[in-house]
C-alpha cells in the first residue's frame, strides 16, 4: 500500500516560485513512478509531470515545460514540484499520484491535494 500527502501549496505572485512536496510512505513508495496532476474549477484534471523511480527520464506537460521541475529524493521518499515563473493559469488544486512498475499500470494511488493560487 502507498500513501501520498502534498504540502507547499499556497498562494503565490505571478513570476514568482513555489515548490510543493510529495511525501510517500509505504515500502514499495521509491519503485513507483510519481506524477504531478492538477485541476482547476470547472475544468477537468490534467497532467503536469512525471518521474521515474530511477529519477530519469521526467516528463512535462507543454504548458509548463521550461518552468518546472520535478525532482525527487528516495532517501527522503519525497517528490518535489519546483514551480517557477507562475501564471495565473496554473491557479489549481494540484494532486501527486503513484503509478506501480507493473508494465500496463495506471496512476492507482493518489494525495488529497494542495491548493496553488496564483496573483497578478
Amino acid at each position: 500500500q502507498v500513501q501520498m500527502v502534498e504540502s507547499g501549496g499556497g498562494v503565490g505572485q505571478a513570476g514568482g516560485s513555489l515548490r510543493l512536496s510529495c511525501q510517500g510512505s509505504g515500502r514499495t513508495f521509491s519503485m513507483y513512478s510519481i506524477g504531478w496532476f492538477r485541476q482547476a474549477p470547472g475544468k477537468e484534471r490534467e497532467f503536469v509531470a512525471s518521474i521515474r523511480s530511477s529519477g530519469s527520464t521526467p516528463d512535462y506537460a507543454d504548458a509548463v515545460k521550461g518552468r518546472f521541475t520535478i525532482s525527487r529524493d528516495k532517501a527522503k521518499n519525497t517528490v518535489y514540484l519546483q514551480m517557477n515563473s507562475l501564471k495565473a493559469e496554473d491557479t489549481a488544486v494540484y494532486y501527486c499520484a503513484a503509478k506501480s512498475p507493473v508494465v500496463g499500470a495506471s496512476y492507482g494511488y493518489w494525495g488529497q491535494g494542495t491548493q496553488v493560487t496564483v496573483s497578478s
